[in-house]
């Protein structure tokens, strides 16, 4: 990622000095709204479910930004909002139901075979490159986490995976978004068969 608000260079040193993690949550898209064009004011609504971050690479350029790569450890629910600090929107965060997100051994049950081929057809379709070996060679949960990140989707269809009941579901839903996308269709997110 790359940091250049002063608020979010402040949240970025606050955290380096304290834990290396930052929660990350969408803005979300107000009745009548771009799903890529979110409100990004100060007091924007946010959706209920973000994702903590750890702070895994770091570093400065010249001109004061930060360059950081962050891996994502595990959801939460915004409990309450908190008061800003040095600029930046603070949440308590519910990890309560997101347990599972820290066992390891929880692979998804999906069908491989066609999550690579709808991610072939999306990238296809896109004009997008990828490292297909790298791609086939990725163990189960890493390929559909990844995928999940890296492809473009709008706000709504990253929350939809982002909220999704397990790892299962997630395959599930990422294979109808990458199917659906790729054949140039607008997916509904909460219409996806899991």
């Amino acid at each position: 990622l790359n940091i250049f608000e002063p608020r979010y260079l402040n949240m970025i040193l606050d955290a380096m000095a304290a834990g290396r993690v930052i929660g990350m949550i969408q803005p979300a898209p107000v009745q009548g709204e771009a799903p890529r064009d979110p409100d990004l004011r100060d007091d924007a609504a946010i959706y209920p479910v973000g994702c903590l971050g750890r702070i895994v690479s770091f570093s400065e350029t010249g001109d004061g930004r930060f360059l950081i790569t962050l891996l994502g450890q595990t959801r939460f629910r915004v409990a309450e909002e908190l008061t800003p600090r040095n600029g930046y929107r603070r949440v308590r965060p519910d990890f309560g139901e997101f347990t599972g997100d820290l066992d390891e051994n929880a692979a998804p049950a999906y069908d491989r075979d066609r999550l690579i081929a709808a991610a072939a057809g999306f990238f296809d379709a896109r004009g997008l490159d990828a490292d297909w070996s790298s791609i086939e060679d990725a163990p189960d949960t890493l390929l559909v986490t990844s995928l999940a990140m890296v492809c473009p989707f709008d706000l709504r269809e990253k929350q939809a995976l982002l909220e999704c009941d397990g790892p299962t579901a997630r395959a599930a839903l990422l294979i109808d978004l990458l199917e659906m996308s790729a054949r140039g269709m607008a997916p509904d997110p909460g219409a996806a068969s899991h």
